[in-house]
């Protein structure tokens, strides 16, 4: 039961991850696209936290408790339950998927308001206009299509190193480390909560900036001071033995490693292919970068320990790779995409795309648009 019940809440969470950032970031106005996107995160960072403390053994955590703990998650399961009914559709989808304009007016109205339509109407139409004749692609078609390949390489690169940086890693090692730095056993759990908390704050933190700073500058940030936090960390792994404060270190990096996570990578990434790839390629986008992180959680899950064993205190150098390699790459060829609308950002990308020859079949220009009868 346990087994069949992990089974169905992981459909669950592979289809919610890919699908609320991408509902949150069409429904939102372009203004505020990136904050409503990110609560998706900051929820799922509050949802870590709740599970640390409620398998608490003084809460749950007792063996006798485990049935009830394991149970818990029918409480936000049926509060879903009772609540998306009354959620509106995407407009976007219902525009610019099902050609219904009367119900994407009808869902605008519903999540804005009173409030004046008439510009973000003229955006969504411009939008319908570029993709007129467009069909919903498959995950497979987005690799060998030229226009929207620097958008596939940019969600390849981001959904991979989410996981790949070594962020779960830090999960693992960190009751290690504590009990290394001379906290009792049985005080460990509650400093576990501490590392759920800290990717809670910075979550949150990240969600309050987003508009401000902007997605490029987040994940350049985040990256550069996993990259940092990852050395200093194996340095102060390496000397434990030698000193007795390097323990105290250990566990500042592994602090400082899991709030500039939640800076940046936690968040940003998620809201990414919403925001560079069309209405049309952006489920099978979702598709690609949800498989990506789960299948590369599932992979540093099974090769963590035999690299901490080949490589010991210097097993954190795989991570420090990727978290700098991360970085170069966002800041050479991810251009920024705060407040911009969707048409401008694709046509950022067209002109990465089709940089050195014709491009018959990319966007259509805002500009053309406006100025054409179509």
């Amino acid at each position: 039961m346990i087994l069949l019940s992990r089974f169905f809440a992981g459909i669950n969470s592979g289809v919610a991850m890919s699908i609320q950032p991408m509902y949150l970031g069409e429904s939102a106005p372009k203004e505020l696209r990136g904050a409503v996107a990110m609560t998706s995160a900051s929820f799922t960072a509050l949802g870590l936290v709740l599970g640390q403390v409620v398998g608490l053994r003084e809460i749950l955590g007792a063996e006798e408790s485990w049935p009830i703990l394991l149970a818990s998650n029918v409480v936000p399961g049926l509060i879903q339950l009772v609540l998306l009914p009354w959620a509106p559709e995407s407009p976007r989808y219902l525009l610019i998927d099902q050609g219904d304009q009367d119900s994407c007016i009808s869902a605008l109205q519903q999540l804005r308001g009173s409030s004046d339509l008439s510009s973000e109407m003229k955006e969504l139409l411009a939008e319908q206009a570029a993709l007129q004749g467009e069909t919903t692609k498959a995950p497979w078609e987005l690799w060998r299509n030229r226009a929207v390949r620097w958008q596939f390489i940019t969600v390849v690169v981001l959904s991979s190193a989410m996981q790949l940086c070594g962020n779960d890693s830090m999960y693992f090692y960190a009751s290690y480390v504590f009990q290394e730095a001379g906290i009792p056993y049985d005080k460990i759990q509650y400093s576990v909560i501490g590392t759920g908390s800290c990717e809670l704050i910075m979550s949150m933190t990240c969600n309050l900036l987003i508009e401000c700073v902007g997605r490029r500058v987040l994940l350049i940030v985040g990256y550069s001071l996993m990259a940092t936090w990852a050395i200093l960390f194996m340095v102060a792994l390496s000397l434990q033995d030698h000193l007795s404060w390097m323990p105290y270190l250990s566990m500042a990096c592994i602090f400082a490693y899991i709030l500039s996570y939640g800076i940046g990578p936690a968040g940003v990434t998620g809201i990414i292919p919403t925001e560079i790839f069309d209405q049309v390629s952006r489920p099978a986008a979702y598709t690609i970068s949800g498989s990506l992180l789960w299948i590369n959680l599932f992979l540093v899950g099974l090769a963590f320990p035999f690299v901490m064993e080949s490589l010991g205190y210097y097993c954190y150098l795989p991570f420090f790779t990727v978290c700098v390699g991360t970085t170069l790459y966002v800041w050479f060829f991810l251009p920024e995409t705060k407040g911009k609308s969707f048409l401008e950002i694709s046509e950022e990308f067209v002109k990465r795309n089709f940089e050195c020859q014709p491009y018959d079949d990319a966007w259509v220009y805002p500009e053309e648009i406006i100025s054409t009868r179509l």
